[in-house]
Protein backbone atom coordinates (compact mmCIF):
# COMPACT_ATOMS: atom_id res chain seq x y z
CA UNK A 1 0.00 0.00 0.00
CA UNK A 2 3.07 2.30 -0.07
CA UNK A 3 2.14 3.73 -3.53
CA UNK A 4 -1.10 4.96 -1.94
CA UNK A 5 0.81 7.11 0.55
CA UNK A 6 3.22 8.37 -2.10
CA UNK A 7 0.34 9.50 -4.32
CA UNK A 8 -1.22 11.47 -1.47
CA UNK A 9 2.13 13.08 -0.58
CA UNK A 10 2.57 14.26 -4.17
CA UNK A 11 -0.93 15.38 -5.11
CA UNK A 12 -2.11 16.89 -1.81
CA UNK A 13 0.36 19.78 -1.39
CA UNK A 14 0.57 20.58 -5.12
CA UNK A 15 -3.20 20.72 -5.63
CA UNK A 16 -3.59 22.73 -2.42
CA UNK A 17 -1.12 25.37 -3.63
CA UNK A 18 -2.70 25.57 -7.08
CA UNK A 19 -6.25 25.75 -5.70
CA UNK A 20 -5.27 28.82 -3.66
CA UNK A 21 -4.52 30.58 -6.93
CA UNK A 22 -7.11 29.17 -9.34
CA UNK A 23 -9.90 27.99 -7.06
CA UNK A 24 -11.00 24.59 -5.81
CA UNK A 25 -13.45 23.58 -8.53
CA UNK A 26 -11.12 22.40 -11.35
CA UNK A 27 -8.78 20.39 -9.12
CA UNK A 28 -11.40 18.80 -6.86
CA UNK A 29 -13.55 17.84 -9.86
CA UNK A 30 -10.61 16.45 -11.83
CA UNK A 31 -9.46 14.48 -8.79
CA UNK A 32 -12.86 12.79 -8.46
CA UNK A 33 -12.86 11.90 -12.15
CA UNK A 34 -9.38 10.38 -11.83
CA UNK A 35 -10.58 8.35 -8.83
CA UNK A 36 -13.59 7.09 -10.78
CA UNK A 37 -11.34 6.00 -13.65
CA UNK A 38 -9.00 4.18 -11.25
CA UNK A 39 -11.92 2.21 -9.78
CA UNK A 40 -13.00 1.14 -13.26
CA UNK A 41 -9.43 0.13 -14.14
CA UNK A 42 -9.13 -1.88 -10.92
CA UNK A 43 -12.12 -3.87 -12.13
CA UNK A 44 -10.10 -4.85 -15.19
CA UNK A 45 -7.43 -6.56 -13.06
CA UNK A 46 -7.61 -10.36 -12.96
CA UNK A 47 -7.94 -12.08 -9.59
CA UNK A 48 -4.32 -13.30 -9.77
CA UNK A 49 -2.80 -9.97 -10.78
CA UNK A 50 0.78 -8.78 -11.10
CA UNK A 51 1.62 -6.38 -8.28
CA UNK A 52 3.03 -3.66 -10.55
CA UNK A 53 -0.42 -3.07 -12.09
CA UNK A 54 -2.13 -2.97 -8.72
CA UNK A 55 0.51 -0.57 -7.37
CA UNK A 56 0.10 1.69 -10.41
CA UNK A 57 -3.68 1.84 -10.06
CA UNK A 58 -3.74 2.58 -6.34
CA UNK A 59 -1.09 5.25 -6.98
CA UNK A 60 -3.41 6.73 -9.62
CA UNK A 61 -6.32 6.63 -7.17
CA UNK A 62 -4.23 8.37 -4.52
CA UNK A 63 -3.32 11.12 -6.98
CA UNK A 64 -7.01 11.69 -7.66
CA UNK A 65 -7.94 11.61 -3.98
CA UNK A 66 -5.12 14.00 -3.12
CA UNK A 67 -6.28 16.36 -5.87
CA UNK A 68 -9.74 16.37 -4.29
CA UNK A 69 -9.19 16.53 -0.53
CA UNK A 70 -6.89 19.55 -0.18
CA UNK A 71 -8.78 21.87 -2.61
CA UNK A 72 -12.15 20.75 -1.26
CA UNK A 73 -11.15 21.51 2.33
CA UNK A 74 -9.71 24.85 1.23
CA UNK A 75 -12.97 25.65 -0.59
CA UNK A 76 -15.02 24.86 2.50
CA UNK A 77 -12.83 26.89 4.83
CA UNK A 78 -12.61 29.86 2.44
CA UNK A 79 -16.40 30.06 2.30
CA UNK A 80 -16.61 30.70 6.06
CA UNK A 81 -15.99 33.94 7.93
CA UNK A 82 -12.97 33.95 10.18
CA UNK A 83 -14.91 33.62 13.42
CA UNK A 84 -16.67 30.45 12.18
CA UNK A 85 -13.77 28.50 10.71
CA UNK A 86 -13.08 26.60 13.91
CA UNK A 87 -16.63 25.26 13.99
CA UNK A 88 -16.50 24.63 10.24
CA UNK A 89 -13.29 22.61 10.55
CA UNK A 90 -14.87 20.56 13.34
CA UNK A 91 -17.97 19.81 11.29
CA UNK A 92 -15.87 18.96 8.24
CA UNK A 93 -13.77 16.43 10.17
CA UNK A 94 -16.89 15.00 11.83
CA UNK A 95 -18.51 14.33 8.46
CA UNK A 96 -15.30 12.86 7.01
CA UNK A 97 -14.69 10.50 9.93
CA UNK A 98 -18.34 9.44 10.04
CA UNK A 99 -18.33 8.78 6.31
CA UNK A 100 -15.12 6.72 6.58
CA UNK A 101 -16.69 4.45 9.18
CA UNK A 102 -19.99 4.25 7.30
CA UNK A 103 -18.26 3.41 4.03
CA UNK A 104 -16.83 0.19 5.48
CA UNK A 105 -20.31 -1.10 6.24
CA UNK A 106 -21.63 0.08 2.87
CA UNK A 107 -18.84 -1.60 0.91
CA UNK A 108 -19.15 -4.89 2.77
CA UNK A 109 -22.90 -4.77 2.15
CA UNK A 110 -22.33 -4.26 -1.57
CA UNK A 111 -19.78 -7.10 -1.63
CA UNK A 112 -22.29 -9.29 0.22
CA UNK A 113 -24.88 -8.57 -2.50
CA UNK A 114 -22.48 -9.79 -5.16
CA UNK A 115 -21.52 -12.83 -3.07
CA UNK A 116 -25.09 -13.85 -2.29
CA UNK A 117 -26.00 -13.77 -5.97
CA UNK A 118 -23.44 -16.37 -7.07
CA UNK A 119 -21.86 -18.04 -4.00
CA UNK A 120 -24.67 -20.55 -3.24
CA UNK A 121 -24.63 -21.90 -6.78
CA UNK A 122 -20.83 -22.24 -6.81
CA UNK A 123 -20.81 -24.00 -3.44
CA UNK A 124 -23.59 -26.38 -4.41
CA UNK A 125 -22.14 -27.37 -7.79
CA UNK A 126 -18.61 -27.69 -6.37
CA UNK A 127 -19.70 -29.97 -3.54
CA UNK A 128 -21.89 -32.12 -5.81
CA UNK A 129 -18.89 -32.58 -8.11
CA UNK A 130 -16.93 -34.00 -5.16
CA UNK A 131 -19.59 -36.57 -4.31
CA UNK A 132 -21.34 -34.73 -1.47
CA UNK A 133 -25.05 -35.67 -1.20
CA UNK A 134 -27.50 -33.12 -2.53
CA UNK A 135 -29.16 -32.32 0.82
CA UNK A 136 -25.78 -31.72 2.51
CA UNK A 137 -24.55 -29.60 -0.41
CA UNK A 138 -27.74 -27.55 -0.23
CA UNK A 139 -27.23 -26.97 3.53
CA UNK A 140 -23.63 -25.81 3.04
CA UNK A 141 -24.64 -23.57 0.12
CA UNK A 142 -27.15 -21.86 2.41
CA UNK A 143 -24.46 -20.52 4.75
CA UNK A 144 -24.53 -16.71 5.18
CA UNK A 145 -22.24 -15.07 2.59
CA UNK A 146 -20.66 -12.70 5.11
CA UNK A 147 -19.84 -15.60 7.45
CA UNK A 148 -18.25 -17.47 4.57
CA UNK A 149 -16.25 -14.37 3.56
CA UNK A 150 -14.88 -13.75 7.05
CA UNK A 151 -14.10 -17.45 7.43
CA UNK A 152 -11.88 -17.12 4.34
CA UNK A 153 -10.21 -13.99 5.76
CA UNK A 154 -9.51 -15.78 9.05
CA UNK A 155 -8.12 -18.89 7.37
CA UNK A 156 -11.03 -21.11 8.44
CA UNK A 157 -12.89 -23.66 6.31
CA UNK A 158 -16.65 -23.67 7.00
CA UNK A 159 -17.13 -26.61 4.62
CA UNK A 160 -15.15 -28.84 6.99
CA UNK A 161 -17.22 -27.74 9.98
CA UNK A 162 -20.58 -28.15 8.22
CA UNK A 163 -19.82 -31.49 6.59
CA UNK A 164 -18.52 -32.82 9.91
CA UNK A 165 -21.64 -31.58 11.70
CA UNK A 166 -23.88 -33.20 9.09
CA UNK A 167 -21.98 -36.49 9.36
CA UNK A 168 -21.10 -36.48 5.65
CA UNK A 169 -17.34 -36.01 5.81
CA UNK A 170 -16.80 -39.37 7.51
CA UNK A 171 -18.63 -41.20 4.72
CA UNK A 172 -16.51 -39.78 1.87
CA UNK A 173 -13.34 -41.42 0.53
CA UNK A 174 -10.23 -40.24 2.35
CA UNK A 175 -8.72 -38.52 -0.70
CA UNK A 176 -11.92 -36.59 -1.37
CA UNK A 177 -12.38 -35.61 2.27
CA UNK A 178 -8.78 -34.39 2.42
CA UNK A 179 -9.27 -32.29 -0.72
CA UNK A 180 -12.52 -30.77 0.54
CA UNK A 181 -10.95 -29.73 3.84
CA UNK A 182 -7.58 -28.69 2.42
CA UNK A 183 -6.25 -25.28 1.45
CA UNK A 184 -7.16 -25.43 -2.25
CA UNK A 185 -10.83 -26.34 -2.69
CA UNK A 186 -12.56 -23.69 -0.56
CA UNK A 187 -10.42 -20.65 -1.61
CA UNK A 188 -10.71 -21.52 -5.29
CA UNK A 189 -14.43 -22.15 -4.96
CA UNK A 190 -15.21 -18.72 -3.49
CA UNK A 191 -12.76 -16.72 -5.63
CA UNK A 192 -15.21 -16.13 -8.50
CA UNK A 193 -18.16 -15.11 -6.26
CA UNK A 194 -15.85 -12.86 -4.23
CA UNK A 195 -14.66 -11.27 -7.47
CA UNK A 196 -18.31 -10.62 -8.43
CA UNK A 197 -18.90 -8.84 -5.12
CA UNK A 198 -15.67 -6.88 -5.40
CA UNK A 199 -16.46 -5.77 -8.95
CA UNK A 200 -19.89 -4.60 -7.82
CA UNK A 201 -18.26 -2.57 -5.03
CA UNK A 202 -15.82 -1.00 -7.51
CA UNK A 203 -18.65 -0.01 -9.84
CA UNK A 204 -20.49 1.48 -6.87
CA UNK A 205 -17.37 3.48 -5.89
CA UNK A 206 -16.94 4.73 -9.45
CA UNK A 207 -20.59 5.80 -9.60
CA UNK A 208 -20.41 7.70 -6.30
CA UNK A 209 -17.19 9.39 -7.45
CA UNK A 210 -18.94 10.57 -10.62
CA UNK A 211 -21.88 11.90 -8.58
CA UNK A 212 -19.44 13.76 -6.33
CA UNK A 213 -17.62 15.12 -9.39
CA UNK A 214 -20.91 16.50 -10.70
CA UNK A 215 -21.59 18.20 -7.36
CA UNK A 216 -18.05 19.62 -7.32
CA UNK A 217 -18.44 20.94 -10.86
CA UNK A 218 -21.55 22.86 -9.80
CA UNK A 219 -19.75 24.71 -7.03
CA UNK A 220 -18.86 28.35 -7.62
CA UNK A 221 -15.57 29.72 -8.80
CA UNK A 222 -12.75 30.89 -6.60
CA UNK A 223 -14.21 32.52 -3.49
CA UNK A 224 -12.65 33.71 -0.23
CA UNK A 225 -14.92 35.12 2.45
CA UNK A 226 -13.95 38.72 3.26
CA UNK A 227 -11.87 38.81 6.42
CA UNK A 228 -11.19 41.92 8.41
CA UNK A 229 -8.51 42.57 10.96
CA UNK A 230 -9.38 43.58 14.49
CA UNK A 231 -8.19 47.14 13.89
CA UNK A 232 -10.44 47.44 10.83
CA UNK A 233 -13.40 46.14 12.81
CA UNK A 234 -12.66 48.63 15.62
CA UNK A 235 -12.24 51.46 13.11
CA UNK A 236 -15.50 50.63 11.37
CA UNK A 237 -17.21 50.39 14.75
CA UNK A 238 -15.94 53.81 15.82
CA UNK A 239 -16.93 55.31 12.48
CA UNK A 240 -20.41 53.84 12.79
CA UNK A 241 -20.73 55.16 16.34
CA UNK A 242 -19.63 58.64 15.22
CA UNK A 243 -22.15 58.67 12.37
CA UNK A 244 -24.88 57.55 14.72
CA UNK A 245 -23.93 60.26 17.22
CA UNK A 246 -23.96 62.94 14.50
CA UNK A 247 -27.35 61.77 13.34
CA UNK A 248 -28.71 61.82 16.86
CA UNK A 249 -27.35 65.33 17.45
CA UNK A 250 -28.88 66.55 14.18
CA UNK A 251 -32.22 65.03 15.11
CA UNK A 252 -32.16 66.69 18.50
CA UNK A 253 -31.28 70.05 16.91
CA UNK A 254 -34.19 69.82 14.48
CA UNK A 255 -36.61 68.92 17.25
CA UNK A 256 -35.48 71.91 19.27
Amino acid sequence: MVPLTIGFLIAGPVSGILSDRYGSRPFATAGLLVSACSFLLLNALPIDFAYIWFASLIFLWALGAGMFFAPNQAGVMNSLPGNQRGAGAGMLMTFQNSASVLSIGVFFSVIALGLSASLPGHLYSGLIAQGVPSNAAHAVAGLPPIGTLFAAFLGDNPIKLELTRLGVLQTLPHARATYLTGRQFFPRLISAPFADGLHLAMYFAAATSLIAATASLLRGGRYVHRTESLSEEIGEGLTGAAVAADGLAATEGVSR
